[in-house]
């Protein structure tokens, strides 16, 4: 008889789902985690300590700019406390790493500490000994992707997990790649005085949004004070000083330019971790893309190891993960496991924020899909309008013979939120015309959702 019935392998949003989600089946399971606390790069150092920071970062941004005093309060000298910002971070984090060892102990998931190895299909290797199982599942998430010309030294060139917790504030940052945690953590210290330049190789940052929201996206940043240098690579990084030197040049051939910084941020992407799990040894390969290929049950090529998350194709984000651990748990309990792939939703934690789901505009033309648009902008929205915070606006894309909804993008404050209204809808099959006649609450910003969806048939009410 095996150890257990399932080891999975990893404890990050999809690894510590999936673990509870099997135990929960009846399963006798085991978690392998190497970190001292569980929750993987999301909780321990990616999503949840990030948005510590960027929330504390927009409360000290408002209260220093002057902007509160419109709404008749008026402060005093107001100053930074980035010690006090580090610990309310850590707090919150403690917290939620906490609360899933918890829910380890309540469910009955043995965790297993240590880097785990597969010896063989049924066995793995964890802080010197063996485990057998009659079925594995792998969520190791990834790591930062690395990029020629450039040493992560994690005080002057750094990655995203240096960049929460640096011991001051700098005056300059160059961000390298203009993605979701670039711009997020960038905008965190734009927010408390540093002068933050973002270096983009495409033409535009956030290259796989919608190119009409990234385009007013964009514009938004740069009004807050982030340069933005897109079409342009960095072919070098050099230490100076306690500074550093940044080589530049156009993307598609041009002069260099030598930029001088404090801190250099890389934040090109990431790559799976998937070394070290000799996974020959189970029989298992990697695509081109270093990636664990699996079918439509998430089972790879050996029918009893499921791969979830960052490992396998598709966009790298948490709730992905954390649907295909429910998701295979399900399957490896002998229930039915689902997850949509086509309805995720994806946000950048800006201010204001940026939201999708579904298909952008320029993958409908390539599709040669006939589509209809309607917008809705939140300067007509009579919350953002009392709230004094009208940037951006809703789209929503459906398909012109049936109106079904087959994309929805939101740039503004509730982004985040209000997407998951629209991803729900997308689940549901609903078409554009089920959103507009869906009674929204008045005054929300959900109604600006409703607006654009009465705007496909060219009849909103407000604009």
């Amino acid at each position: 008889m095996s150890d257990f019935d399932l080891i999975v392998i990893g404890a990050g949003p999809g690894g510590y789902v999936a673990a509870i989600r099997a135990a929960q089946n009846g399963l006798k399971v085991a978690c392998a985690e190497s970190r001292e606390t569980l929750g993987g790069t999301c909780l321990n150092v990616g999503c949840i300590p990030s948005k510590a920071l960027l929330h504390a970062s927009e409360y000290y941004e408002q209260a220093k700019s002057g902007a509160l005093e419109k709404f008749g309060v008026k402060l005093g000298s107001v100053k930074l406390d980035w010690d006090a910002m580090q610990e309310e971070k850590t707090k919150a984090v403690g917290e939620l790493t906490g609360g899933i060892e918890f829910l380890f102990k309540k469910n009955k998931v043995e965790w297993l500490k240590g880097r785990a190895a597969f010896t063989d299909k049924n066995t793995v290797e964890i802080g010197g000994k063996s485990y057998t199982a009659d079925k594995f599942v792998i969520a190791t998430g990834s790591s930062v992707t690395p990029l020629k010309g450039v040493e992560i030294d994690g005080e002057v060139v750094i990655s995203s997990t240096e960049a929460l917790s640096l011991p001051k504030v700098p005056k300059r940052m160059i961000v390298i790649g203009g993605g979701y945690i670039g711009l997020e953590m960038g905008s965190v210290y734009s927010r408390l005085g540093t002068e933050v330049t973002v270096v983009e190789y495409m033409d535009t940052i956030t290259p796989g949004l919608d190119a009409e929201v990234t385009k007013a996206f964009a514009r938004i940043l740069k009004k807050q004070g982030l340069e933005m240098k897109t079409g342009t690579k960095v072919t070098g990084v050099e230490r100076a000083g306690k500074g550093a030197k940044v080589t530049v040049e156009p993307a598609k051939g041009g002069d260099a330019e030598v930029l001088e910084t404090d801190i250099v941020l890389l934040s090109i992407g990431r790559v799976p971790n998937t070394e070290g799990l000799n996974l020959e040894a189970a029989g298992l390969s990697l695509n081109d893309r270093k990636q664990i290929e699996v079918d439509e049950r998430g089972r790879t090529a050996v029918e009893h190891i499921y791969a979830i998350g960052d490992v396998t194709p598709g966009p790298m984000l948490a709730h992905k993960a954390e649907d295909e651990g429910v998701a295979v748990a399900d399957w490896a309990a002998g229930r039915t496991g689902y997850v949509n792939h086509k309805v995720i939703p994806a946000v950048v934690y800006t201010h204001p924020e940026v939201a999708s789901v579904g298909l952008t505009e320029e993958q409908l033309k390539e599709a040669g899909t006939a589509y209809k648009t309607g917008k809705f902008p939140f300067a007509a929205n009579s919350r953002a309008k009392t709230n004094r915070d009208m940037d951006g606006f809703v789209k929503v894309l459906a398909d012109a013979e049936t109106d079904r909804v087959l994309g929805v993008h939101i740039l503004g404050t509730m982004a985040g939120t209000m997407i998951g209204q629209a991803a729900q809808a997308m689940e549901f099959g609903a078409s554009s015309e089920d959103i507009a006649l869906t009674c929204h609450a008045h005054p929300t910003h959900s109604e600006a959702l409703k607006e654009a969806a009465m705007d496909v048939e060219g009849s909103p009410i407000h604009a």
